[in-house]
């Protein structure tokens, strides 16, 4: 007997016939919109990291805008 594995209790529960094809090993009919939809995620995912990425940049900014604040501040006082 096949071991079964998550992810495919999670295809059966989401479209029980679909399961049924891919675990007789027929490929799907519609395999450019498959694709396209890959390429949708990695796109989108891309653009996430670089959000990401830019968020944690504007943060150090801040920081170093309020060091520098700091630091001017202190030698007016001084």
């Amino acid at each position: 007997m096949k071991t079964i594995r998550a992810s495919e209790i999670g295809s059966y529960l989401y479209c029980r016939r679909a399961w049924m094809y891919q675990r007789r090993g027929m490929q799907s009919a519609n395999r450019a919109e498959l694709a396209a939809g890959t390429e949708l995620h990695r796109q989108h995912g891309r653009n996430v990291l670089a959000a990401s990425l830019l968020q944690g940049l504007a943060w150090l900014a801040l920081l170093g805008v309020l060091v520098i604040l700091l630091v001017y501040l202190l030698q007016g006082l001084g």
